[in-house]
């Protein structure tokens, strides 16, 4: 679930001037520095911290222009050490457009692929995940989610006997709705199968540490957290307001990376999925990869500091 498409927009206007250490080829956003790794808890394999959504962002159809905007967009990901890459049969266009995108930087092979199956019945989502890996033209999926939990019992089963084929190679559910939050905890707390669940989560809306959370760590579950910027509206409340005299103790220089590092700062959450059709937003969003994080002494600062503006 992304930003708006015009929040970030309308926030930068207000606040162009403000810090040059935001500025997309900023020495201090593109640092050669290391990025932040988080491991799958169930096999230890590492994948970058923030990772890339779709929805809305790369749903451009078949304008050339737009396309070719997109393939920028995901250069700039990948340059800046981006993998995981998240979408959804949901997303109007967004998969066919992601194929065409890796296609053009010959990617496929890059990137840690994730979807989901987002219908009823099994013959109909064998036949959507079928489309939805030609369409981005990857050998398999690293990760098949069930969205929005939608007939996830029956999609399930296919995905255990997926999984145990080779054809994916990892399992998910997600919603980013809380009132399913009871049905997902209950299919945390019970599925064995499951490697992944994903929900939303972000500085605002912290529902998730209290059960979700804590869950997750106990039942060895990777966290890919949506809504990072709670669809644009953290923006908009920070407009016009600077970021506080302590950020560069975090090496955080522009708000989208004050947000998505109080994310990834929690020891419970895998990858942060922030999405964006712009190419210098992009830039911003993997600079929160690089430099230091707080600790949960500074988040709660952090918090207090961002409740203080709105």
């Amino acid at each position: 679930m992304p930003e708006s498409r015009n929040s970030r927009r309308r926030f930068l206007k207000q606040c162009a001037g403000l810090s040059l250490l935001s500025m997309p080829g900023s020495k201090y956003v593109f640092a050669d520095t290391p990025i932040h790794l988080r491991p799958i808890p169930k096999t230890g394999e590492s994948i970058p911290a923030v990772g890339m959504g779709t929805w809305l962002t790369f749903a451009v159809g078949d304008d050339s222009a737009e396309r070719a905007t997109r393939v920028e967009v995901l250069r700039a990901f990948l340059k800046e050490g981006g993998r995981l890459i998240d979408s959804s049969p949901m997303y109007g266009s967004s998969e066919e457009v992601i194929g065409y995108c890796l296609k053009q930087l010959h990617a496929e092979e890059k990137i840690f692929a994730a979807t989901k199956v987002w219908t009823a019945g099994w013959q109909q989502g064998v036949r959507q995940m079928r489309r939805s890996q030609a369409l981005w033209g990857v050998k398999r999926f690293d990760l098949m989610q069930v969205h929005n939990l939608l007939d996830w019992r029956t999609h399930l089963a296919t995905l255990k006997s997926w999984k145990q084929e080779g054809r994916i190679r990892y399992i998910g559910v997600t919603t980013s709705h809380g009132r399913r939050h009871p049905e997902l905890e209950k299919i945390m707390a019970t599925e064995s199968a499951i490697d992944f669940v994903q929900f939303t989560y972000n500085i605002e809306d912290r529902e998730v540490e209290q059960r979700l959370l804590p869950l997750a760590a106990e039942r060895k579950l990777a966290v890919i957290v949506n809504r990072p910027f709670q669809g644009g509206n953290l923006f908009q409340r920070v407009a016009g307001k600077p970021l506080p005299a302590w950020a560069g103790e975090i090496d955080c220089h522009d708000w989208a990376q004050f947000f998505l590092k109080f994310i990834i700062s929690h020891p419970g959450v895998t990858c942060a999925i922030p999405a964006t059709s712009r190419v210098e937003h992009m830039r911003e969003n993997m600079g929160s990869l690089r430099g230091r994080l707080p600790d949960a002494s500074l988040r709660n600062k952090m918090i207090n500091y961002y409740e203080s503006l709105t």
